[in-house]
């Protein structure tokens, strides 16, 4: 009914040692990757963000060399997108897709006249609120 030592050495399988040597050696490989990751995914979505405001400037003088005149912080950068009320000459959209949002899901702020260059565009980063170290700006912070 019991079997013989011998003949459970042949059995296949892991023991409950080798499955905890390998659960501690991936805990231990989570722990150092997993902050370099998400340090990596910070700063990608910091480059996009950038990126993204510099593709805003560039429409921005497009519809200048059209409008004459930047959109006004009422219009804001849906200009861009949708032609406002009694502007003739808007020659948009001059973004190839819809307005996009941040990285982090927040609307990109916009300000004319700027308080830092002609006008201002900026994301108030990943905590939303403006004004703070994490914000990405048009302008050098």
């Amino acid at each position: 009914m019991f079997k013989k030592s011998e003949d459970r050495r042949s059995e296949k399988g892991f023991s409950l040692i080798e499955l905890i040597v390998v659960l501690v050696i991936l805990g231990l490989l989570a722990a150092i990757v997993g902050p370099q990751v998400a340090d990596k995914l910070k700063t990608s979505k910091q480059r996009i963000a950038k990126i993204q405001i510099s593709e805003f400037e560039q429409t921005m003088e497009a519809f200048n060399f059209d409008m004459a005149r930047y959109p006004t912080s009422a219009e804001g950068l849906l200009a861009l997108v949708q032609n406002p009320t009694g502007a003739e000459s808007w020659a948009g959209p001059y973004l190839k897709k819809v307005l996009p949002n941040d990285p982090w899901g927040h609307q990109y702020l916009y300000r004319y006249p700027g308080q830092y260059g002609e006008f201002d565009i900026y994301s108030a980063g990943p905590d939303g609120i403006e004004g703070n170290a994490d914000d990405v700006c048009s302008w050098i912070q």
